[in-house]
């Protein structure tokens, strides 16, 4: 299965961020026993042999991610099914532009067009947000965030297509980053014990703490955060915060944050803005499969 070049984001960043292949042919393999299950009793009516081209184009401009889940879908159901890439993972794509084609057996893809199309439909369209916000703020030294409201299962699948779009990854998940919330501090009994406890317990790993107010910020800067979320905060609060804790920790706003509202945040000075609306507002691109007349030689 060959790929063309991306020109859309920095390949070498894409395959550090990409999943291993193996959490990939898992997540297939389940996709795939929940479309197909004991067999595609529709597509057993076709010769076993007969063989087909098939062209997948997209109806809409959009940012192409899941080419990996693509293909392993089509490698699964039947390694003899080539797939030759028109664009990349990361590049632009443009309404009636083909995207990649499929030469193999017809009954294969056939079986597989609907569980490869889902995985590229849907992280193209994570993919496509993420570059609406990254364009927003181009030019301007502030890292647009994920968080983890991602569709069930499809946590890291969501995560490599943000990157797609030239955003970037909070922490993948509850394990490899500390973020001491509302409930965290209230347990603990102030932001010093939470931060003091997280260190105890899980010495090295980054300490991020949520706060509401410039007190509870100057709190966490004191207690040696390195990091520290604004919850909700207004422009002039945002401003106040980032004049306060210059060299001191790295700031994130987050919160009611708008495609509209967004640089201006930037602009205000923090380092980072997260977005829940990347991954879990998902509009699947307009992405179908077209069958050509004859293969051909």
């Amino acid at each position: 299965m060959t790929h063309v070049f991306s020109a859309g984001v920095n390949p070498d960043v894409l395959a550090g961020l990409h999943p291993a292949q193996a959490l990939i042919e898992a997540h297939v393999r389940a996709a795939l026993d929940e479309d197909v299950g004991s067999g595609d009793i529709t597509a057993s009516l076709l010769a076993p042999q007969q063989r087909a081209q098939a062209d997948v184009v997209t109806r809409e401009a959009a940012v192409l991610s899941g080419s990996a889940w693509f293909d392993t879908v089509f490698r699964q159901l039947d390694d003899e099914v080539s797939i030759e890439w028109q664009a990349a993972d990361g590049q632009h794509i443009e309404p009636g532009q083909v995207v990649c084609r499929l030469t193999g057996r017809l009954r294969s893809l056939l079986t597989g067009e609907r569980t490869a199309l889902n995985y590229l439909q849907a992280l193209s369209g994570t993919a496509t947000r993420s570059r609406r916000y990254a364009e927003a703020v181009s030019g301007l030294p502030v890292r647009i965030l994920d968080t983890r409201k991602t569709l069930p299962g499809l946590r890291r699948e969501q995560k490599y297509a943000v990157a797609c779009g030239g955003c970037h990854n909070h922490r993948i998940g509850l394990w490899d980053a500390i973020l001491i919330k509302e409930n965290h501090i209230l347990a603990a009994g102030s932001i010093a014990a939470a931060v003091d406890g997280a260190r105890v317990l899980n010495a090295g790993v980054p300490v991020e703490v949520e706060v509401e107010s410039l007190d509870e910020l100057e709190q966490a800067l004191t207690a040696g955060a390195e990091r520290v979320l604004l919850d909700n905060f207004n422009l002039e609060l945002l401003r106040d915060a980032v004049r306060i804790a210059a060299g001191r920790a790295r700031l994130e706003a987050s919160g009611g944050i708008t495609l509209q509202r967004l640089r201006a945040i930037a602009e205000t000075g923090v380092d980072d803005i997260s977005i829940g609306d990347l991954t879990k507002g998902v509009e699947a691109v307009d992405l179908s499969m077209r069958l050509l007349p004859d293969e051909e030689p």
